[in-house]
């Protein structure tokens, strides 16, 4: 791809009907809510099914190091446990008469009017978040929500500011006073839904719809007594999912990128979101016994053993630093791993480029910990649960861990439940560095079927070695607008997509327009003035995370087998062009936002800021929002800048589209 100096190339890209999306269906009235000024909430789930939520820490079958690469005395990439959380569809908490009622009025309404279940929220009348914090005390006794900083959630603060590089004391009480009692808005070790209500339209007949009837046991006076299905109906009727597999970026952790893991599920799969110890988050514990030292110090040593002990003399120095660094503990601690002579190795311009070295065993060990993860749910698939949870590491006592533990899963009602075959692998920034790397080693990964780039972080991601491992899976690059303005990541994202274009298999790559690199995280959500005023970010925070969610979804409506959809697509969204390349002027890709070179994938750029904010600020409190999405209660999703819908997101490459347009500029 060649730049071009001020001429843009127009994409062709037809914009849909301007139709603002209209708000999923509520099941009760909202309360008001204020915007967060000191304690940040999550949003709630738009999908309609509840969300439960447990963690696995498990002993690997093969404990092993990766590379030469020494910090501490001590191997920088070991594999002992693998760790990860699960987001999974879930019954919720019981509702009381009254919420039950408001329940099932609204289903039947809504089932009169769609006729079929996407009309249906299970989500009906479940109390918001900040009604409930308890976590359904009234219902199934003891449904808690997760918090959303991990155990122990000081030392995590701490490990975010080590990450940033900032002093730890105001950062760490910041992130502490603002994040500290944030929970996911999902249940902990819930029940594993069924699926699709089994009384759904179909089942209940339109004649008992239009006479108000509110469930089965009412139907008795139109049709009579009906035999209730034995246990092997219902066995047969609950639902089985399909799987994703979630792995963080740079700083991330197994609940960073909470929001969208939890909104996937709400629609019907089983996401497994992974916490790597490879040194690439910002904090993580490894429950083991032994006296590894905490893997916190950046004294890199890159000389290979040989040449180590040679100069040490005997390895006598290095257990007697072990001695002196770590005493013995059931864990031990990894904090991120700053590359030697070369910290920013992650910044577009850095001279010194990327630390390949050590990002390849990085991404070595990412895919082992994948593998790892993977077995544990084919045995939770076998029937084997019960095995899974006496072997769980995180439990009562154990560092980082929930009092919870696994403490009421059935695993009886896993078994059976999940695709194992066809697995989606997903990943934001380094980790859609080590999504794209998973796509190549097919021999390895037959079970996955294809991938979605979130943001991903091009130069880091490894070449293809032969003609055997370059991409034949279907593939989706969801970029930010400033990581588009990165010249060399924006190309090498577009040669993976390429790669699976000349193979045969449909690829798409687009451009969520004004967002930046974090618009995939919680940290959006959670500090959208931050990311207004610090990134420049344009677009509504929780609008991106739709849109990267409704795409995601589009993409598996189109590449996963029918079977493993077919009872949850009903209910997905679908927005007309989020996928598909047309023809329009509306939609030529704009560089209107380009940052100066200096600040290139970091953040944007707003001519006449000042000017922009108070304008908008004024129109919102004189002119009403009209093609403008909306959440789930109604509200408008406005961004600094709105462009409409339909007019959100630029596709650069689809299977309909022949030519790949020239998406770059000069820099200023």
């Amino acid at each position: 791809m060649t730049m071009t100096t001020n001429n843009l190339t127009p994409l062709p890209h037809e914009p849909p009907p301007a139709t603002p999306t209209p708000a999923p269906p509520q099941s009760a009235p909202q309360p008001p809510q204020a915007p967060p000024l000191i304690f940040h909430a999550l949003p709630p789930h738009t999908g309609p099914l509840n969300v439960g939520f447990m963690e696995l820490e498990l002993p690997v079958r093969e404990p092993r190091t990766f590379s030469h690469i020494k910090r501490n005395g001590e191997f920088a990439l070991k594999l002992d446990t693998v760790l990860f959380a699960v987001y999974y569809p879930c019954e919720g908490p019981e509702e009381t008469p009254k919420e039950k009622a408001i329940m099932t009025r609204d289903r039947i309404r809504r089932c009169r009017g769609s006729g079929n279940w996407a009309g249906w929220d299970s989500s009906a009348g479940r109390k918001q978040d900040e009604e409930d914090e308890t976590g359904g005390k009234k219902g199934n006794v003891g449904l808690t929500r997760p918090t959303w900083l991990p155990r122990p959630r000081i030392s995590t603060c701490k490990g975010y500011a080590n990450f940033a590089n900032m002093p730890k004391a105001p950062v760490a009480s910041y992130f502490a006073l603002t994040s500290m009692f944030t929970k996911l808005p999902a249940w902990r070790n819930a029940k594993l839904s069924d699926g699709p209500p089994l009384a759904g339209p179909e089942e209940m007949g339109e004649e008992a719809l239009n006479r108000g009837f509110s469930d089965t046991s009412e139907l008795t006076l139109v049709w009579g007594p009906r035999p209730a299905p034995d246990a092997e109906e219902l066995r047969r009727r609950r639902a089985k999912y399909p799987v994703i597999i979630f792995s963080h970026g740079l700083g991330g952790s197994r609940t960073v990128y909470s929001t969208i893991c939890g909104e996937l599920a709400s629609y019907g799969f089983i996401v497994v979101a992974m916490e790597h110890r490879d040194g690439s988050g910002a904090r993580t514990y490894v429950n083991q016994e032994g006296s590894s030292p905490d893997l916190c110090s950046q004294n890199l040593d890159r000389r290979s053993n040989s040449e180590r002990e040679k100069e040490d003399g005997s390895a006598f120095k290095t257990k007697r630093r072990r001695k002196k660094n770590g005493k013995k503990k059931p864990y031990y601690m990894v904090d991120y791993l700053f590359p030697l002579d070369n910290a920013q190795d992650t910044r577009p311009h850095n001279p010194a480029g990327v630390d390949t070295e050590l990002r390849l065993a990085q991404i070595e060990m990412r895919c082992a910990e994948i593998q790892e993860a993977y077995h544990i749910l084919g045995m939770i698939n076998d029937g084997q649960g019960a095995e899974v949870a006496r072997r769980n590491l995180r439990k009562k006592g154990n560092k980082g861990s929930s009092s919870k533990g696994l403490i009421g899963i059935d695993w009886e009602d896993w078994t059976g439940r999940l695709f194992l075959q066809n697995v989606t692998m997903m990943g934001h920034s380094f980790g859609g560095a080590t999504t794209a790397q998973v796509l190549r080693l097919r021999e390895d990964f037959t079970w996955i079927s294809q991938g979605i780039l979130l943001d991903a972080w091009g130069p880091a991601m490894p070449e293809a070695d032969s003609e055997e491992h370059k991409i034949q899976k279907p593939i989706l690059a969801i970029g930010s607008e400033a990581f588009m303005h990165w010249k060399d990541n924006f190309e090498r994202v577009e040669n993976i997509c390429l790669e699976a274009r000349e193979a045969g298999v449909p690829s798409w790559m687009t451009t969520i327009r004004g967002s930046v690199h974090l618009a995939a995280a919680d940290f959006a959500v959670l500090y959208p003035n931050w990311m207004s005023l610090l990134m420049k970010s344009l677009v509504n925070p929780k609008r991106a995370i739709q849109l990267h969610v409704e795409s995601a979804l589009e993409f598996l409506r189109m590449t996963l087998p029918e079977q493993h959809h077919a009872k949850f697509s009903k209910a997905w969204p679908f927005e007309e062009g989020l996928l598909t390349a047309m023809e329009g002027a509306a939609n030529e890709v704009s560089f209107d936002f380009r940052p100066n070179e200096k600040w290139v994938a970091a953040r944007l750029r707003i001519p006449h800021e000042f000017k922009l904010r108070t304008r908008n600020w004024a129109k919102r409190k004189t002119q009403p929002s009209r093609d403008i999405p909306r959440d789930r209660s109604g509200r408008p999703l406005e961004g600094l800048v709105d462009w409409g819908a339909g007019n959100e997101i630029w596709v650069h490459i689809s299977p309909d589209k022949e030519e790949v347009p020239d998406v770059s500029a000069e820099a200023e």
